[in-house]
């Protein structure tokens, strides 16, 4: 081909909106760029995606894959959303069962690249078969990546045995407190304490177990890092320059890229009854998103916390209570987007009426961090929700809950642009004043000036288009120059 021709780049995500979303905004940004790309996921996954500008639609196609029939997962189940967390493995065996299919359609459409997530652990073999390169495109942050550790450990497993092991910076990261005083001059043996608390450690421990699928969730990606040309990842070198160099040059081993952060697209999932992926010119606004708006200009500047744990976090019910009455306790006025009204506490919402607002239908999220009441974010720390919160500057109330979000928040912790909510170390729960105690201590108190200077410093990265466009750009030139 030659080298101002445009691309065919399929792009295959996990079955996880966390996932297929920052994969599709990777599509738009290569179809910006005149490439096109292929976009598989099943029918279902497809018509609740966010709607194509009309200008990107010719060069996207949604390739729907329906999954085979597994038993013990539930009917119409085609995404993490669709299943409780056990029966993800089964997700995972009916992702595995698009094997055959998948292999078709590449000997068909023969691609230029194929864009691949951790969990399709098969995708390099078979399109090794027919000459297609693959790149990983990792949604994680390279610290996450670097501390799971290299495809020999990710493959063997044998040196992750305890849950003990979990919570230490493994030996391919120097620990901040050993030889804290010494200097090096390569630039990869930068140092860092991150780790995961003993109750996110047994999270990862099953991650290095077998589970129903019949691999584990560390093969899978250390097969895919292995077999991958070149991995991608969703941060920006500002961030995490050391990180990724210690990719790069001792974990890897081979080509690691930012691809930049990729912020969501605003605005809501689609159903089951329409197709989210058509072209439209229109924004119907809706009467939750003028709620929650009306409710938010009617506050002071930077005095509302918002309060979101994602939609698939799972807390127990005596946790919930412990939250509620935790932002009851801090007196600061807070919006939670949370659905499941039934498990608040009783009579918690007529108590907290005069500054508080339960959102129970689908939040506006990019608005409410952008609204000017808005002044901190307490966050699961998932990905996509961090880098929306530090597009607008605003500082941070960790409270991780599931994969490696726990790591995540290390990490803005040594940034200083976040602080957690303190946790039991072995059961992870936490109580009504410490929840209390935080919020206070960022929106009232004058500990929280240092973190609010901090994560409007940060703004500068992650609201930084040009930058962020300058990694996807050279992204493309990866993919151009290792295909010609």
């Amino acid at each position: 081909m030659a080298s101002s021709d445009p691309l065919h780049v399929v792009a295959f995500p996990w079955l996880a909106f966390g996932h297929m979303l920052p994969f599709l905004e990777l599509s738009k940004s290569l179809a910006r760029r005149g490439h096109r790309v292929s976009f598989i996921s099943t029918p279902r996954n497809i018509r609740r995606l966010p709607q194509i500008p009309p200008d990107l639609s010719p060069r996207i196609d949604f390739i729907p894959f329906p999954l085979p029939h597994v038993d013990g997962l539930p009917a119409n189940a085609e995404s993490t959303n669709d299943v409780p967390p056990d029966k993800v493995p089964n997700l995972k065996k009916a992702l595995d069962g698009l094997k055959p299919r998948f292999a078709d359609f590449v000997k068909e459409k023969n691609p230029n690249w194929i864009l691949v997530d951790f969990a399709q652990y098969w995708v390099p073999s078979v399109a090794a078969e027919v000459g297609v390169p693959c790149a990983f495109f990792s949604i994680y942050m390279a610290s996450s990546l670097a501390f799971a550790g290299p495809p020999s450990d990710l493959l063997d497993g044998s040196s992750w045995r305890t849950v003990e092991q979990l919570t230490k910076p493994p030996h391919w990261i120097i620990h901040s407190s050993s030889s804290s005083s010494s200097s090096s001059s390569s630039s990869s043996s930068f140092r860092s304490s991150i780790a995961n608390r003993l109750h996110e450690a047994r999270w990862f421990l099953g991650a290095y177990s077998m589970n129903d699928s019949g691999v584990s969730d560390v093969y899978r990606l250390g097969v895919v890092v292995e077999s991958c040309r070149f991995v991608a990842v969703r941060t920006h070198d500002k961030l995490e320059s050391d990180w990724l160099q210690l990719l790069r040059e001792s974990i890897y081993k081979k080509t690691v890229v930012p691809v930049g952060f990729l912020p969501p697209t605003q605005q809501p999932l689609g159903d089951d009854n329409t197709t989210t992926t058509t072209t439209t010119t229109t924004t119907t606004i809706s009467a939750d998103d003028r709620a929650v708006i009306e409710w938010l200009d009617a506050q002071s500047p930077r005095t509302v916390i918002y309060v979101a744990l994602g939609s698939e976090a799972v807390i127990a019910s005596e946790l919930v209570h412990e939250l509620a009455c935790g932002l009851e306790l801090s007196k600061v006025p807070f919006l939670w987007a949370y659905r499941q009204q039934s498990r608040l506490p009783e009579g918690f919402e007529d108590r907290v009426r005069s500054r508080g607002l339960v959102a129970t239908g689908w939040v506006p999220q990019h608005k409410v961090l952008a609204h000017r009441s808005v002044g901190a974010f307490l966050t699961h720390c998932g990905w996509s929700s961090v880098i929306e919160a530090l597009r607008f500057g605003h500082p941070l109330i960790l409270l991780p809950v599931a994969v490696d979000q726990g790591l995540i928040a290390r990490v803005l912790a040594e940034h200083k642009v976040g602080v957690e909510v303190p946790r039991d170390e072995e059961d992870g729960s936490f109580t009504r004043a410490g929840v209390a105690e935080v919020v206070r201590m960022v929106m009232v108190e004058e500990g929280g000036k240092a973190l609010a200077a901090k994560a409007k410093e940060m703004k500068e990265i992650f609201a930084d288009e040009g930058s962020n466009e300058r990694h996807m750009d050279e992204f493309v030139s990866i993919l151009r120059n290792n295909y010609i």
